[in-house]
């Protein structure tokens, strides 16, 4: 039996997780209510090239594909980077040349360059044979709406301002696992970017969207600097940042369309995530022991095993989390979820510490069908990686 001083006292200590909840609302409040919307001026419309690396058929490709080419926008061309000509996207691609003619639309075939990370070596390319000097970067499994290039091109009309990035949503859940991974990015991963944005200010980008020049990717090495480490959106962003030039993070979101379809795969692409932050912010990543709610919770019902507590402790948690999720997912970004869903928020909290924990002690990371380990920064693969075919 613990005696009753420390036992105030570790009950204590379990409610600091609150406090971090009681930032994240409080920023994402403040977030989608101040946030200045990026005005859509006619005098900043600078020609763009939209360059999109390729690897396989995502789900639904013509349709996420094809909103790019529906863009309320005067000048831009659109290029792709395949593998190679056996790639099943290019009929996709092929389609949207022959439905969209007013379009610009060009096609690369392969890297020309032997990179562990090939979706990067992919983007080097691309960014090196882009016509224009703004560039916007955006993943094959992204759908947008017609006013995307005005949007997120317009806050680069501040020089001070070197990228721009946004939020992303699911476009539709078709099973349990992709609703746990939504309520989990709303409630988990958005909560601790803005909890970022309030306290640091936004220092990364997210894959889904990067709007920024090829100057500012110039100014760092470009792709080909980076074309061997993970997490390359977040590290285009911190490089950019580092230069001393703005990212701007919009009140605006973009769809996505989910490519894994069971929980094993969810497990694989969170796992892969935290074990990257673990290597890139080792500090950070320990701290996040104290925004672990749940376990901090069952915690303090161990300490003192009473109904009071109980109630106390889970109540709080249960209300702050879905106060978050609320927060940014139907207030900032538009978002319908049912109750049920938010029923999801302690299991993917339970899952989101198991694997924070796992993260410890993992060496390696899966991604794209291969393990890699993460030596000074560096993805390094457990097997070496069979290089393409020259074409």
């Amino acid at each position: 039996m613990i005696p009753p001083p420390w036992s105030l006292v570790l009950l204590g200590v379990a409610t600091i997780p609150f406090i971090y909840y009681g930032i994240a609302l409080f920023s994402s409040l403040r977030f989608f209510e101040q946030a200045p919307r990026p005005p859509q001026s006619p005098a900043f419309l600078p020609p763009v090239s939209n360059l999109k690396p390729i690897r396989g058929l995502d789900p639904d490709a013509y349709e996420n594909l094809a909103s790019f080419c529906r863009q309320d926008y005067p000048e831009y061309e659109i290029l792709f980077c395949v593998g190679g000509t056996d790639d099943p996207t290019l009929p996709v691609i092929e389609k949207l040349i022959a439905d969209f003619p007013e379009r610009r639309i060009r096609v690369l075939f392969g890297a020309g360059r032997d990179a562990t990370n090939d979706k990067v070596a992919k983007l080097a390319r691309l960014a090196s044979e882009a016509q224009y000097e703004i560039v916007v970067i955006s993943d094959s499994d992204v759908r947008v709406r017609p006013d995307y290039l005005r949007t997120v091109v317009a806050p680069l009309a501040d020089p001070k301002v070197g990228a721009v990035t946004c939020f992303y949503v699911p476009t539709n859940e078709t099973s349990l696992v992709q609703s746990l991974q939504s309520v989990g990015m709303l409630a988990d991963f958005y909560a601790g970017i803005l909890v970022a944005w309030q306290l640091d200010g936004v220092k990364f980008a997210l894959g889904p969207t990067i709007a920024t020049s090829r100057t500012r990717l110039d100014g760092f090495g470009g792709y080909q600097a980076i074309e061997n480490k993970p997490a390359d959106d977040l590290l285009v962003g911190r490089l950019i940042a580092d230069q001393g030039y703005g990212v701007e993070l919009l009140p605006y979101s973009v769809s996505t369309v989910a490519d894994y379809q069971s929980f094993r795969d969810l497990l694989h692409k969170r796992l892969r995530w935290i074990v990257v932050m673990r290597h890139m912010r080792p500090w950070g990543h320990l701290g996040l022991i104290f925004t672990h709610g749940l376990p901090w919770c069952l915690f303090a019902i161990a300490i003192e095993p009473t109904w009071p507590v109980a109630a106390a402790y889970l109540g709080t948690y249960f209300l702050f989390r879905a106060a978050i999720a609320w927060m940014i997912g139907v207030h900032g970004l538009k978002q319908s979820i049912p109750l049920k869903k938010l029923a999801l928020i302690p299991v993917w909290d339970a899952m989101a510490f198991v694997l924070w924990v796992i993260s410890f002690g993992r060496k390696s990371v899966r991604w794209r069908d291969n393990d890699y380990y993460i030596r000074d920064g560096m993805l390094v693969p457990l097997v070496p990686l069979t290089p393409p075919a020259p074409e």
